[in-house]
């Protein structure tokens, strides 16, 4: 059958490895992957493979933000993961490199690595190159957000609106700060699955194409050696792996994406290993949203090798952990050419912060954990009133309508993993409070999540969700609710006598779906607090088996 495709019996009777891209005409993310793929896939050709090349699907949060299919994004992680390792196993590649681009993406091939276990690696497609408005090179899709609720607000007029919406996504690529995408290529540099400096090229750089022809030599060189991603993928790889997010500031979802990730590996990964991790990492480098630069900036600057150099300065990193490129993590921060001048990684002598962007609460309203951004803002203490809506597109309209005030405490429930379904971003929501001015002033708090460019006293994957009867589901309007970092606790200010009521008066919401892929999503996944995944606890009690 393949010789009907222009396969010969030369080509079959070399490795066949699988090039897995996430193209898609949906979003600027992806876009460049088509041209990657070719060079790619002449890289293993030139190494002696024989590459085969197939699709999977993308989901863009930037697109769907705000929207119902918002829903779709983090349900779309499984499909990828599923696809490349059922197309892997069904064809019996015997390596496996994918092309990535938009959030789920990434995480979504690695896991599919992780299940199957052949040779292979991850690229990066780049990141989007930054807008310029007014003069300035700093505008990106968290831009538009903002300046759509300084619209609502007043402080804008359309026409203005209009001018940063036409500026702000110039091209190819993914969303240009440390938002999740360039947080998880980041990481992925730093656990070896993306060969060192390829990630960070920017999507439309004419080297990108050089990197990708380079991958493609690289994963021959594993699918020879028999380099599983096992070996790459290790424990003390996945602690590197937070360190460069915390040290960036980067996305929240990267507790989510690597709790999946060690799930599929097979190993044991808390939320307090991220804690701990980001309490003794500084952050070094002023990334968006919580500081000034974005992922070109950084990129100029000599990439985030800079970051592992600093970090390895404070032994802050396993120097020894293996990189796909067949480097060690220490020789690719040696091997780091640092821009005279730049500003954008500082010294770790002299960090932004003491400790990482990132922190880990426990309390009586999230007993399971949850997620705190600690980049981009100060406070460490906040006390309020709870002003409580029961889905994402209530609470945007209460914020369009100014019914939110200084000193409250938004929660957002019934849009966890399984309430949602999907665990949608709330970018709108919180890009309206920042736009409004609000963003210094008010907390807010949910069981689903946030977008990697949000910023401001935002609390997220808050576990147990309201749809499984977790706290959250019993606050009321009014309610206070503290917020205290420093003792790693959130907690609801009501006695234990009206919570019993409240709870005997609870039943669970309806479905929100009832048939289709969120359906079936709802039904499998597991809670926030374990990465959300669909091959957990819950599945294995559905199959009568030992998780």
């Amino acid at each position: 059958m393949l010789k009907a495709i222009g396969f010969t019996d030369d080509d079959l009777s070399k490795p066949i490895i699988g090039v897995g891209t996430t193209w898609i005409e949906t979003m600027p993310c992806n876009y460049n992957q088509r041209e990657l793929a070719e060079r790619m896939k002449a890289g293993i050709r030139a190494a002696g493979g024989t590459p085969m090349e197939f699709n999977t699907i993308a989901v863009s949060d930037g697109v769907s933000m705000g929207t119902e299919g918002m829903k779709a994004s983090l349900v779309s992680r499984e499909v990828i993961a599923d696809s490349i390792e059922l197309v892997a196993r069904g064809h019996l590649f015997d390596g496996v490199a994918c092309i990535v681009g938009c959030d789920k993406t990434l995480p979504g091939a690695a896991m599919a690595l992780a299940r199957l276990d052949l040779p292979g690696l991850v690229l990066y497609n780049g990141t989007i190159r930054p807008g310029v408005l007014h003069g300035r090179r700093d505008a990106t899709v968290v831009t538009v957000f903002e300046a759509i609720g300084a619209y609502r607000a007043g402080k804008i007029t359309l026409e203005e609106l209009r001018e940063v919406e036409d500026a702000a996504c110039p091209g190819p690529g993914a969303c240009g700060g440390q938002f999740t995408a360039n947080t998880m290529s980041t990481a992925f540099e730093f656990l070896g699955i993306s060969p060192g400096g390829l990630n960070g090229i920017p999507a439309d750089d004419p080297a990108k194409g050089d990197a990708a022809e380079s991958a493609g030599r690289m994963v021959m060189e594993l699918v020879n050696r028999d380099v599983r991603p096992s070996q790459i993928m290790t424990r003390p790889a996945i602690d590197n792996a937070i360190a460069s997010v915390a040290a960036t500031g980067g996305s929240t979802n990267a507790v989510l994406h690597f709790m999946a990730l060690a799930h599929e590996l097979g190993l044991e990964l808390t939320l307090e290993d991220f804690d701990r991790i980001a309490e003794r990492t500084p952050i070094v480098a002023n990334m968006t949203p919580g500081g000034r630069y974005n992922a070109l900036d950084i990129h100029e600057a000599g990439g985030v090798g800079l970051v592992a150099r600093e970090l390895l300065r404070r032994d802050l990193l396993d120097g020894a952990t293996r990189n796909a490129d067949g480097r060690t993590l220490a020789e690719i921060a040696g091997s780091a050419v640092e821009t005279e001048g730049q500003e954008v990684v500082v010294s770790i002598d002299h960090p932004l912060k003491p400790s990482g962007g990132l922190a880990i609460l426990r309390g009586s309203l999230a007993p399971d954990g949850c997620v705190i951004k600690l980049a981009g803002h100060e406070t460490r203490h906040f006390r309020g009133p709870a002003r409580v809506f029961d889905s994402e597109a209530a609470c945007y309209d209460a914020v369009r309508a100014q019914r939110i005030g200084p000193g409250d405490v938004v929660v957002i429930r019934n849009e966890g993993p399984v309430g949602g379904p999907g665990m949608q971003e709330m970018l709108s929501v919180t890009a309206a409070l920042v736009g409004e001015g609000l963003g210094d002033e008010v907390a807010l708090l949910t069981d689903g999540r946030f977008s990697g460019g949000t910023h401001g006293l935002m609390i997220g994957h808050v576990a147990p969700e309201a749809a499984l009867g977790g706290p959250i589901a019993l606050v009321a309007d009014g309610d206070e609710v503290v917020i205290d970092v420093d003792a790693r606790r959130l907690d609801l200010v009501v006695d234990d006598a009206e919570l019993a009521r409240r709870r005997a008066a609870w039943s669970p919401p309806p479905p929100r779906y009832t048939t289709g892929v969120l359906a079936k999503y709802a039904a499998l996944v597991s809670s926030a607090s374990e990465g959300a995944v669909t091959t957990g606890r819950r599945l294995a009690r559905a199959l009568d088996r030992p998780a």
